[in-house]
């Protein structure tokens, strides 16, 4: 499946398959090459891939670069594939739809993240990260992953959208984010129909929810978004649930592999790890460059909506492109020495939550989250080691990057 293959310039080395456990294992080369041959090329798939930082935060604020998500479903699926139930809720959500409907539906639940609302959840996140420390403390070992880097963020997205406590044990086990429908790559029959699987069960359960909190009225997302429904002017029952659900997944899975890709990236430079140990201080600093180095979210795609010239190149209209953000964070143009973790390094700006109007609503949470994150593991677990973290267990997953497990032990 070598879909994204450069062109002809650029053989050999550089073709490669995008869920191919080795890029997954480590795709900065590969960006390197295509930065360096193609940085605007059109795969023979059809769609274009941009690797320069430049050129992507040109185009995430750009006015005509839209998203196109049914363009980019029937080229990846088909016509006849809008209907799945996975595609036809992720269609419904506003992370893939343009103004006016970006606005109304994002507008709904912006004030639930805002700075101020946010800085106020800082106690009690911290609790919950001593809570979670609390329950593998004596046992000198855990699953980062499982243990904390997943279950800290669903317990703050559960309270943020008020799913209750008897409620969350499914939620707890594991990642309930598929991530595959947003590759660029489509998915197997069989990834299809697990998703619409998970989708009408993630489906059922947010109906459920939103009944419960129409009787039972709460200080909670789910309860706003409920009463703009009920308003009848200002969003559907199919978009209420499907954005339910978005702000779910998204609430918790960049957080998970923040933590998860963090560590492993601050043990594999051990040095680093020694360093933020001996001055906590860099911690806040520290996130910024551990996005950077080793993003949680690797692409975003866009559509041109009129002609455009990115890069020297003229893109006509109609166009799908890919944006490499994970490739613009390793941009020699931008950082020197790129591929050197500096948690001391100055003025990262990490493209890892996008840009322009769709920029992640959680970027806040999620860096408040990893920072309390951090401070407790250096404070409580000062010996912590990953046995692992030369053969580490990648999701197979090219946007959303992350790990299945990464075991730690300390003594």
């Amino acid at each position: 499946m070598n879909d994204m293959t450069p062109p002809a310039a650029a053989q050999g080395p550089l073709a490669f398959n995008p869920l191919d456990p080795a890029f997954i294992a480590d795709p900065y080369p590969f960006y390197h090459r295509l930065r360096e041959t193609a940085p605007v090329f059109k795969t023979p798939m059809g769609f274009w891939l941009l690797t320069r930082h430049e050129d992507i935060v040109f185009s995430l604020r750009d006015k005509r670069f839209g998203k196109d998500f049914a363009a980019s479903i029937k080229r990846r699926y088909g016509a006849d594939r809008m209907n799945e139930p996975a595609i036809a809720n992720l269609s419904r959500t506003m992370l893939v739809v343009d103004p006016p409907d970006h606005t109304r539906l994002r507008s709904l639940v912006t004030k639930a993240f805002t700075a101020r609302r946010v800085a106020d959840m800082r106690p009690r996140i911290a609790r919950l990260v001593n809570e979670q420390l609390d329950r593998v403390a004596d046992k000198g070992a855990m699953d980062v992953i499982l243990d904390i880097a997943h279950r800290l963020p669903v317990i703050v997205i559960c309270d943020m959208l008020g799913i209750p406590e008897e409620h969350r044990a499914g939620f707890m086990l594991g990642s309930n984010v598929g991530g595959r429908i947003l590759d660029p790559v489509p998915m197997t029959a069989e990834e299809l129909q697990r998703a619409n699987a998970g989708t009408l069960m993630g489906n059922a359960y947010f109906d459920q929810l939103c009944d419960l909190r129409r009787r039972e009225p709460q200080d909670d997302l789910t309860t706003e978004l409920v009463k703009a429904e009920e308003a009848g002017d200002r969003l559907t029952a199919e978009e209420l649930r499907a954005n339910i659900g978005l702000l779910f997944g998204a609430g918790h899975e960049t957080t998970t592999n923040l933590i998860g890709n963090g560590l492993l990236a601050l043990h594999r430079q051990r040095d680093q790890w020694e360093r933020l140990k001996a001055d906590p201080s860099l911690i806040p600093n520290a996130i910024e460059e551990l996005l950077r180095f080793d993003s949680s979210v690797q692409m975003t795609g866009r559509a041109t909506v009129a002609e455009v010239e990115v890069g020297g190149v003229t893109l006509p209209a109609g166009e799908s492109v890919v944006m490499l953000l994970g490739a613009a964070n390793r941009d020699p143009a931008q950082y020197a020495d790129p591929d050197r973790l500096d948690i001391g390094r100055q003025n990262i700006r990490p493209m890892s939550f996008g840009g322009g109007i769709h920029h992640c609503l959680g970027a806040q949470l999620a860096r408040l989250e990893g920072e309390l994150v951090f401070a407790a593991l250096i404070e409580r677990f000062p010996t912590l080691e990953l046995p692992e973290k030369d053969k580490p267990d990648w999701r197979q997953n090219f946007t959303l990057r992350g790990l299945n497990k990464l075991p730690a032990v300390w003594h």
